[in-house]
C-alpha cells in the first residue's frame, strides 16, 4: 500500500536507503529478507529481476509483476493466466511462476518446483521426470556430430612442422600419418586410427595360425611337421605353402600402407622409419615366397641339415602385426596430446542468447555472433564471448582465467570474457570481441602455434636423424655380409635373420618423436595454468633465465588507481565530497577519474547527473552539479579558476597522487589516489630471489613512485623515467655482459623490451601490442606464474632429454644386438619378431614419457 514518505509507520535502512512502511509487521518481514522484496521472478524466462530498475512491469489482479524486459511483459501481458503457474514436473503441483519454492534451468528452459527437495531431485535425474512426451520438456537436442576434418583443411605432421599438405595421409619426409591442423572441441574423427585398427583385428586373425604352425617345430617330435610333411601340392611341400596363404593376407594387406609409405621414401629419398619396417618384411617374405614356390633354386649349401629350405612368413607376418600394434597405440597417445587444447575450446557454449531492438530474444550459433550484439546470460550459463555489461548485476566465476575460486562482482561497465562462469545474477552485455578475437580464441591460437614450433635441443635429434636410416641399411648389409661369409650353416637363414631384425629394430621416430611430443604436452599443460608460450624456443629459454626486468605499473601494480583517503577541507562531509566529485567525473575516460566513480559506488553514493562538463588534458574536469559548480584535478587546473590550492604536495612526493577538489570557487577537499601492489607480487618476487635472480624494476613512471613501490618489495636496482627505447638498451646492455634476461611487461611502451629479451612475457590484463611482442603471455597477469613457468621450462627440458637419452641408448644398443653382437658369448640371435616388437615400443615410450608432463606440479 502507499506510505507518506514523511511520516511512515516504520522505517528501515537497506544499504543506504531508507524504506518506509505501513507497520511494524511489514519493516519485520522486509528486514529478515530484504532481497525477497526488492527481487522479483521474471515469470516468463524465469530471470531473477530487480524491482526498482526492471525493465517494465504489469499489475495483474492487484499484484505487481516484474519483467527483465518489455518482450517478456508483452508475452505476459498477451495471456496472463497461463504465464502465472507451472507445473511442478517432480510431484505435479501448480506453481507460482513469479514465486517459486525453487526454480532450476535445464537445457536453457526454467523449470519452477513447489520446494528444494522436488527441485534437487529433478537435478539428480532430469530425465527421469521430463519424458519424451512432456509439453513441459524441452526435446532434447540431437547430438552433436563429430568434427571430421575437411578435405580442404590443412594437414601437418607432429614430428615434422614445416609439413603442410591439403589432404590426410602420410607425411613425405617421416612417414607418419599427417594431423588435422585445427583441433576442434569435439573429439574428431580418426581415419587413420580407425584403419589401423581394422587391420590389426584382420592381421591378428591370420597371424595366430602363422605364429602356431611355426612354433610347432619346437614341440616334442613335431607332430604339425609330421602330419603335414607328407602331404604335396603340385609337388611342393604343403607346410611353406600353408604358411605363405595365411600370411599373405596380413604382408599384403594389412602392412600394404608400410609399403607405400617406404615407396615414397625411397622415390624422394627421404628415408625414414617406414623404409626400414618395407625393406625388412619386403625382403623376408620375397624370399620365402620364392622358397616356398621354387625351394630347387637354393643351392645345398644355403639349406638346412635335412634339406629343407627355411621360410620367414612368421616373422614377416609378426612383424607386420607388432608395427600395426604400436602405430594403434602411438596415434591412441598422439590424440592424448591435444586433450589441453580440446579442453580448452570445451569451455565456449554453442549457442548464445541475442536481443534484438525490441527486447525480443533468440538463440545464435556462437559463430553468428558480431561485434555490438546484446547477449542475455543467465544464472549457470556461460559467457559466450567478450563483452561489457550494459544491464543487470552478478557475480561471475573467472577461475578458468584467474584460477581463484570466489566468484567476481560484476555490473554495467564491467567487462567479462569469454567462456567464464556466470553463477548468480542475469546481465545483459555487449559484445566487443567475437569469433578469432576473443581471449579464449587467441590463447588456443597460442597454444596450437607454440606446439607446432621446434626447440634448439632438437636440432640434435635433427642431425642424427638425417643420417640415421642409411646408416641402418649400411648396417644391415654388413651384418649379412659378415653371416654370410663367415657364419655357420645354413649361413642364408642367419645372414637373412640378422640383417632382417637391424632394419626392424632401428627406430628414428623414437628419436624425432622426443622433443615434438615434450613441447606438445609442455605448453598444453602451461596452457592449463594460464602460461602461453608462443614457441618452444621460449619454453627451453626459460630455464636459463638469471635476470629479470619487470615493469611497474599493471605488472607490479594492479594498474588501476584506487582511492586511498578523502579529505574534506570545508564545511561539507567526506561522503557529499566524494559524491559531487564522482557526479562530474561520471562523464570522464581518466583512469582517476573513473578511480573516483567506482569508489562513490562501492560506498553505494547516489550520484547527480553533471551539466556543462568540461576536461582540460593534463590538469582536470570542471562542470556544474546541481546547484554546485565543481572544479577536480590538479593545482594547475585549480590555479587557472583563481583557486590557491596551498601546500598539497606532499602525497606526490609520497609516491601517491592528490585529485583537489574545488566547490564554487573555494578548495574544499583533496582526494589520495594510489595504484596498490598486487597481493601477489612480494610472495612472485621472494620466489624468483630464492631461485637466485636478480629482479630490476625499469618503468617510465616518475622516479618518487617507482621508489615507493621499489621499497615497499625490497627491489634495489630501479631504472626510472625511462622510454621505450630506453628499456631495450637496457635489456640489450645486460645481454652483453652474459645475462639472460626476461623482460615482464603490459603495456605498449614495453614492447620493444619485450622483443628485444631472451624471454618477453606479457600480463594477460596488458596491451595487445605488449601480448604480440612477448613469447610468454600469462593470462591472470600474476607474476608468480613466471616461477611456475620455469618450473614447466625445467620439467620439460628433462623429460626431452630423458626422450633422447631413451633413443640413443636404444638404437645404440638395440642394432648390434640385432645384428649378432651376443651371438659368440650367448651363442642367440635375436629373433625379427622381438626385434618388431622393441621397434614398435620403443616409439609409445617416448609419447608415454612425454604425457607426463599432463600432470607435473607448478
Amino acid at each position: 500500500m502507499d506510505v507518506n514518505p514523511e511520516q511512515p509507520k516504520a522505517r528501515f535502512e537497506h544499504e543506504g536507503v531508507a524504506y518506509g512502511f505501513c507497520c511494524q509487521g511489514c519493516a519485520d518481514k522486509f528486514q529478515a529478507d530484504p532481497a525477497a522484496y526488492l527481487t522479483a521472478i521474471d515469470p516468463i524466462c524465469g530471470m531473477t529481476v530487480k524491482r526498482a530498475t526492471a525493465k517494465a512491469s504489469f499489475r495483474h489482479e492487484k499484484k505487481p509483476y516484474f519483467f527483465c524486459c518489455q518482450g517478456c511483459a508483452t508475452k505476459f501481458q498477451a495471456d496472463p493466466a497461463n504465464c502465472l503457474t507451472a507445473v511442478d514436473p517432480v510431484c505435479g503441483m501448480s506453481v507460482s511462476r513469479s514465486a517459486p519454492g525453487a526454480l532450476v534451468r535445464h537445457e536453457k528452459k526454467p523449470y519452477f518446483f513447489c520446494c528444494q527437495g522436488c527441485a534437487e531431485k529433478f537435478q539428480a535425474n532430469p530425465a527421469q521426470y521430463l519424458p519424451a512426451t512432456s509439453a513441459e520438456a524441452p526435446a532434447p537436442p540431437p547430438p552433436a556430430p563429430k568434427a571430421a576434418p575437411s578435405a580442404a583443411s590443412a594437414w601437418i605432421c607432429p614430428m615434422c612442422p614445416e609439413v603442410h599438405e591439403s589432404k590426410p595421409g602420410a607425411c613425405p619426409s617421416c612417414g607418419m600419418a599427417l594431423e588435422p591442423a585445427e583441433i576442434g572441441a569435439a573429439e574428431p574423427d580418426n581415419p587413420e586410427l580407425d584403419d589401423m585398427r581394422r587391420r590389426l583385428r584382420v592381421s591378428l586373425l591370420f597371424t595366430l595360425p602363422v605364429f602356431a604352425l611355426s612354433m610347432a617345430e619346437m614341440l616334442p617330435g613335431d607332430p604339425v611337421g609330421h602330419a603335414l610333411g607328407s602331404l604335396r601340392v603340385a609337388s611342393l611341400p604343403a607346410r611353406p605353402l600353408v604358411l605363405a596363404l595365411l600370411a599373405s593376407p596380413v604382408v599384403l594387406w594389412g602392412g600394404w600402407p608400410f609399403f607405400q609409405r617406404a615407396w615414397v621414401s625411397l622415390r624422394t629419398l627421404r628415408l625414414n622409419m617406414f623404409t626400414l619396417i618395407g625393406v625388412g618384411t619386403g625382403v623376408a617374405y620375397g624370399y620365402s615366397l620364392v622358397a616356398a614356390l621354387a625351394p630347387g633354386l637354393f643351392p645345398a649349401e644355403l639349406r638346412g641339415h635335412h634339406g629343407e629350405v627355411g621360410v620367414y612368413f612368421e616373422a614377416s607376418a609378426v612383424i607386420v602385426t607388432l608395427v600395426l600394434l604400436g602405430q594403434v597405440l602411438e596415434l591412441r597417445a598422439r590424440a592424448a596430446t591435444s586433450s589441453a587444447v580440446r579442453a580448452l575450446l570445451s569451455l565456449a557454449p554453442a549457442l548464445a542468447h541475442r536481443l534484438d531492438a525490441s527486447g525480443n530474444e533468440a538463440d545464435a550459433p556462437l559463430d553468428s555472433i558480431h561485434v555490438g550484439d546484446r547477449l542475455r546470460v543467465r544464472p549457470g550459463e556461460k559467457v559466450p564471448t567478450d563483452g561489457v555489461l550494459l544491464e543487470g548485476e552478478s557475480r561471475v566465476d573467472e577461475s578458468m582465467l584467474t584460477g581463484e575460486a570466489a566468484p567476481v562482482a560484476k555490473s554495467a561497465g564491467d567487462r567479462v570474457t569469454g567462456a567464464t562462469l556466470n553463477t548468480t545474477g542475469s546481465f545483459v552485455l555487449r559484445a566487443e570481441r567475437v569469433g578469432a578475437d576473443t581471449l579464449l580464441a587467441r590463447i588456443v591460437r597460442q597454444v596450437m602455434e607454440a606446439q607446432r614450433t621446434r626447440a634448439p635441443i632438437q636440432r640434435l635429434a635433427d642431425r642424427v636423424s638425417a643420417s640415421f636410416v642409411p646408416a641402418v641399411v649400411v648396417a644391415a648389409l654388413v651384418a649379412f655380409g659378415i653371416w654370410i661369409s663367415v657364419g655357420p650353416a645354413p649361413r642364408l637363414a642367419y645372414a637373412l635373420v640378422a640383417a632382417i631384425s637391424v632394419l626392424i629394430i632401428a627406430c628414428p621416430c623414437a628419436l624425432g618423436l622426443a622433443t615434438p611430443m615434450s613441447i606438445m604436452v609442455g605448453t598444453g599443460r602451461g596452457a592449463r595454468s594460464g602460461i602461453l608460450f608462443k614457441n618452444a624456443e621460449a619454453l627451453e629459454r626459460l630455464a636459463a633465465v638469471d635476470t629479470v626486468l619487470v615493469d611497474k605499473t599493471g605488472t607490479l601494480t594492479e594498474g588501476r588507481p584506487r582511492v586511498t583517503a578523502v579529505s574534506a577541507l570545508g564545511g561539507r562531509s567526506e561522503t557529499e565530497l566524494l559524491a559531487l566529485a564522482a557526479s562530474l567525473e561520471v562523464g570522464s575516460e581518466h583512469p582517476l577519474g573513473r578511480a573516483l566513480v567506482e569508489h562513490a559506488r562501492a560506498e553505494k553514493l547516489t550520484l547527480t547527473p553533471a551539466e556543462g562538463f568540461s576536461a582540460t588534458p593534463g590538469r582536470g574536469v570542471s562542470g556544474r552539479v546541481g546547484a554546485h559548480e565543481v572544479r577536480i584535478g590538479n593545482a594547475a587546473h585549480l590555479q587557472d579558476a583563481g583557486i590557491e590550492p596551498g601546500e598539497l604536495g606532499a602525497g606526490e612526493s609520497a609516491g601517491r597522487t592528490l585529485v583537489l577538489i574545488a566547490v564554487d570557487g573555494a578548495l574544499d577537499g583533496v582526494v589520495e589516489v594510489s595504484d596498490p601492489v598486487k597481493s601477489t607480487t612480494a610472495e612472485a618476487l621472494a620466489s624468483l630471489r630464492a631461485e637466485g635472480i636478480q629482479v630490476i624494476m625499469v618503468t617510465g613512471d616518475r622516479e618518487a613512485a617507482a621508489r615507493v613501490v621499489a621499497k615497499e618489495l625490497g627491489i634495489a636496482d630501479v631504472h626510472a623515467g625511462v622510454s621505450p627505447s630506453e628499456k631495450a638498451e637496457l635489456v640489450a646492455k645486460l645481454q652483453s655482459q652474459g645475462r639472460v634476461v626476461l623482460m615482464a611487461g603490459d603495456g605498449i611502451n614495453d614492447a620493444p623490451a619485450l622483443a628485444r629479451a631472451d624471454v618477453g612475457v606479457a600480463m594477460g590484463n596488458g596491451t595487445d601490442v605488449a601480448l604480440e611482442s612477448a613469447h610468454v603471455a600469462l593470462v591472470r597477469g600474476d607474476l608468480r606464474a613466471i616461477a611456475r613457468a620455469r618450473a614447466l621450462s625445467r620439467a620439460t627440458l628433462t623429460n626431452i632429454r630423458q626422450n633422447l637419452g631413451w633413443a640413443f641408448v636404444y638404437n645404440a644398443l638395440g642394432v648390434p644386438v640385432a645384428a649378432g653382437a651376443l651371438y659368440p658369448v650367448f651363442g642367440m640371435l635375436l629373433s625379427p619378431m622381438i626385434a618388431a616388437a622393441a621397434m614398435s615400443l620403443s616409439s609409445v615410450s617416448v609419447i608415454g614419457n612425454a604425457l607426463r608432463l599432463r600432470n607435473v606440479a607448478l
